[in-house]
């Protein structure tokens, strides 16, 4: 019986030991030191992983389904790419309209058109870290203060619980990528595309 009260004891302490030294020797994040071409790599498995090509790189139809179009990567909405007339009939039904190159979308709110977030100014070339932060923290269009509100499909509230090094990351790697000469045009309300 002593035996058993020992262990259970010595493994007590143990485990107590091993707690506090996890956690008084976890480094706050703003703490942690990372090189720019680490949080450049970083940004690039993110950006990747989270599918930002997904909506910002046209597409084009390949052989059995639409591949992306590298040669505009990230330029979003190309300004040159045709709009078909608008069926707001679908609406009715519950459907919502996404354009052929998935870089434009009809619903309630009207037409929203996939931002450039490539490096060039046109994109977010210009932007500071902190436009960039503001923007997929509160959802403001080009992260200004007086911006208008991001609109769907674009889940900023999602990204806005990455951590602020994350957000650093995809930055830093949105503006290591090939410009994209591309001025996306503006949102369109529902009562204009009638």
């Amino acid at each position: 019986m002593k035996r058993i009260i020992f262990s259970l004891t010595l493994l007590s302490g143990v485990v107590t030991i091993a707690f506090t030294a996890c956690t008084n020797g976890a480094t706050k994040e703003e703490n942690v030191v990372i090189s720019q071409d680490s949080l450049v790599r970083r940004g690039s498995y993110l950006v990747n992983s989270i599918g930002c090509d997904d909506c910002h790189t046209p597409k084009k139809m390949g052989a059995h389904h639409p591949e992306l179009d590298m040669e505009h990567r990230f330029g979003g909405h190309l300004a040159t790419s045709p709009i078909g007339k608008t069926d707001l009939s679908v609406f009715k039904e519950g459907w919502m309209l996404f354009g052929m190159d998935l870089t434009s979308t009809v619903g309630p709110w009207g037409i929203s058109y996939s931002a450039n977030i490539s490096s060039d100014a046109t994109g977010i070339g210009s932007w500071t870290e902190g436009q960039f932060m503001k923007a997929l923290r509160e959802g403001k269009s080009k992260g200004l203060d007086g911006g208008r509100a991001l609109l769907p499909p674009m889940p900023w509230r999602n990204f806005a619980q990455l951590s602020d090094i994350d957000i650093k990351a995809i930055y830093l790697f949105l503006k290591s990528t090939k410009p994209v000469s591309n001025v996306v045009p503006g949102p369109q309300a529902l009562a204009d595309l009638k």
